[in-house]
């Protein structure tokens, strides 16, 4: 297998062809691993040495690289996430539950992705390693907080890489870089209710055949997935908007992309009309700031204290935060979040979908988002990624499954990424409407340029 063979496959071929014996899984790994390489000097992704953690040989994605997020991840790996503080000798203890189901998938983990101090921004560039770069265009970033991850699988290092979503960090980095980022349900894993554990792909194709290895069936026993999404339910409502809760402007070929993606919808038969959820945003805020105070909570708990010195200006603003809150400020903060889940869940009572912009602006320059600007404060810092991304969150706090897709390109040729969220536990209706707007999508960019 030569690097430009391997750069243009999915996991699923990637799989097949080692199931077939058309290729060893020695030799995926050797070009593998000069792909990562390359592609980090190109988009500097990587968050440390290389390393291997084999997969099962019995999953249905043996053979495929793999690479995991600068977070406690694997039994005996270092981890960073993405902080000075942080010892470079600091392993994880014992392999996550998703982790596990990665390697029982047959995932062949080669390393770490960088990310931003503790995840808390849209864009990566953290101290520590410097910024993601954007593969579509350098001088931009990748997103965040999966934006390392990103990097590397717009740049072609492996087909699918771990990411997680707290606020919208699987579908940021996505938009950026071109990707298909799903954020699932709330509930498909132990842990917080906020946060979604999944990857990032270059296909559909790869996200649902992932979802099923680490989740079960993404659809009903039989179902044909070609077939399933080209004979949707015609009763299926889909609702879409182009404009944020929080007023923030939206850049017109975002809304553009949106809506080319909405007439999609309703020439495969859907029913498309402008609908969203009634939210009042200072809400969504109320809940983010305990949100962000959840994200400090394990670093304030570690043996040793960090050094206030290697953290960022926004870590140190959200800390100092911290030691001043009540009991009733996080009660007020769960209050909110609560307020809004009924918002949204009461919209998914009338309505399939919702389709929105994934962000606000096209992927933003290096520096936009500077975690590390001493004048900001707590709230001013929320402003500021709000103001960036303000579609993602909303769903992490209500626990519906959400999904990036690469819908557009602006007119100087970067990615663009379109928001399909569904009802809760409804990834089957989502990842067959992912699959219809995918296919579409290409034909519609192949008539265009021919």
């Amino acid at each position: 297998m030569e690097l430009h063979e391997y750069a243009r496959l999915d996991g699923v071929a990637i799989a097949a062809l080692v199931r077939a014996g058309e290729v060893s899984a020695a030799e995926v790994e050797r070009v593998a691993l000069l792909a990562v390489e390359a592609a980090d000097r190109r988009v500097n992704g990587l968050a440390g040495p290389l390393f291997r953690v084999p997969g099962d040989p019995r999953g249905p994605f043996f053979g495929v690289p793999f690479l995991v997020k600068d977070v406690p991840m694997a039994a005996g790996i270092p981890f960073g996430v993405g902080s000075r503080a942080v010892p470079p000798f600091v392993v994880a203890e014992h392999d996550t539950e998703v982790m596990a189901r990665f390697r029982w998938a047959g995932l062949l983990t080669l390393g770490r992705t960088t990310m931003p101090e503790l995840g808390l921004s849209f864009a990566t560039e953290p101290r520590r390693h410097g910024p993601a770069r954007n593969p579509y265009d350098p001088a931009r970033g990748a997103g965040g907080s999966s934006g390392g991850a990103a990097a590397l699988v717009a740049a072609g290092a492996v087909p699918i890489a771990h990411a997680n979503d707290g606020a919208g960090s699987i579908r940021v980095p996505a938009s950026c870089c071109g990707l298909v980022g799903l954020k699932p349900s709330a509930g498909r894993l132990p842990g917080s209710p906020h946060l979604g554990e999944f990857a990032l792909t270059r296909t559909v194709r790869d996200t649902v055949r992932l979802f099923e290895a680490l989740y079960g069936p993404a659809f009903p026993t039989g179902t044909d997935l070609s077939a399933f999404g080209r004979s949707p339910d015609r009763a299926l409502r889909a609702g879409i908007t182009t404009v944020a809760w929080s007023g923030v402007p939206v850049h017109p070929e975002v809304a553009a992309a949106t809506e080319r993606a909405g007439k999609l919808l309703e020439r495969l038969g859907l029913v498309v009309e402008p609908a969203a959820p009634r939210l009042d945003w200072d809400d969504v805020r109320i809940a983010m700031r305990g949100d962000l105070a959840a994200n400090v909570a394990p670093m304030l708990a570690a043996p040793r204290p960090p050094d206030p010195a290697k953290l960022e200006a926004v870590t140190r603003a959200v800390i100092a935060g911290v030691h001043t809150m009540s009991a009733l400020d996080l009660l007020s903060a769960a209050a909110a979040a609560e307020r809004v889940a009924r918002g949204v869940w009461g919209f998914f009572a009338e309505y399939d979908l919702l389709l929105t912009p994934t962000l606000a602006q096209l992927p933003a320059e290096h520096g936009t988002l500077d975690y590390d600007d001493p004048r900001h404060t707590v709230d001013g810092w929320l402003d500021v990624m709000l103001t960036y991304g303000p579609f993602t969150t909303v769903f992490n706090l209500s626990g519906q499954p959400a999904v990036s897709l690469p819908l557009g390109r602006s007119e100087g040729g970067l990615p663009i990424g379109v928001q399909v969220v569904a009802a809760h536990g409804r990834e089957d209706h989502l990842l067959a409407l992912a699959a219809m707007l995918e296919s579409d999508f290409a034909d519609l960019e192949h008539r265009e340029t021919h």
